[in-house]
Order: structure tokens, then C-alpha cells, then sequence
């Protein structure tokens, strides 16, 4: 017998990934659909996802620029996602991240949990002290 679903995704990672979604707050993307108005039909809208999601029919949509004012005067560009892509994007990672991390290298900080771009700066400023 074949999977009726491309992959194997559970309504209930779907609903945890809404949940950090939610917590997290953030504004309507392109859609303009806002986390209130996403709930007012949430049983709909995470079950339309997780559909799409493991029937690998999910696409995301365009992502809304928004410039954000700088300490110095000037801006920075910053892409908001709709609130589904947001969703889908956190399923991803609950998925991908307990299977990559372990194989990162320890010196690795970009993009991962609990590290930042400045412990990585912290950790080479240590070595060049040590090689001095």
C-alpha cells in the first residue's frame, strides 16, 4: 500500500509550530493576514498548511519588505513572511534542526541555536590572543 501523503508531517507538529508562531507575535506579510485574523479560522488554516505541507504542495509566497531604522540614520531591509509561511518555515526547522546540528562543525555559529556572531567573534579574539 502507498502513503496517501508525500511526507510524513503530524497536525500536531503543525499546531506546536503555530504556538512558538504565535508566542513570537509579528506583523501580516504580503497577505495582509495578521495572527488575529489567521485565528479566527485556525482549525482551517493549519490543517490547509499541513495538507499542503505534506502533499509537498506548499510554496511560499513573496516576502514583504520592510525597511528598519538604523542607530546611524539609515536602514536595513528586513523580509516578513506571511504568517502560514512562518508556520511552515518553524515546522522545517523543528523537523531538520535535532538531525543537522549534531554534524555542524563545533567552530560553526551562523544560523544555529544559542549561538551568535558575537561568541564567534569572542572565540577568535581568544585564539589570536593564544597564537600572540
Amino acid at each position: 500500500m502507498t502513503e496517501a501523503k508525500s511526507f510524513t508531517i503530524s497536525k500536531g507538529l503543525v499546531w506546536q509550530a503555530w504556538l512558538r508562531v504565535k508566542t513570537n507575535k509579528g506583523t501580516a506579510g504580503v497577505d495582509g493576514q495578521s495572527l488575529a485574523d489567521f485565528e479566527h479560522n485556525l482549525g482551517g488554516n493549519l490543517y490547509k498548511l499541513w495538507n499542503r505541507m505534506s502533499s509537498g504542495s506548499d510554496f511560499p509566497p513573496p516576502v514583504m519588505r520592510v525597511d528598519i531604522k538604523k542607530k546611524d540614520g539609515g536602514t536595513r531591509p528586513l523580509g516578513v513572511p506571511t504568517v502560514a509561511d512562518r508556520i511552515a518555515q518553524t515546522v522545517v526547522k523543528l523537523v531538520m534542526e535535532p538531525l543537522v546540528e549534531p554534524v555542524f562543525h563545533k567552530d560553526s555559529y551562523g544560523y544555529r541555536p544559542k549561538r551568535s556572531a558575537h561568541q564567534a567573534l569572542a572565540v577568535a579574539r581568544k585564539r589570536c590572543w593564544q597564537r600572540e
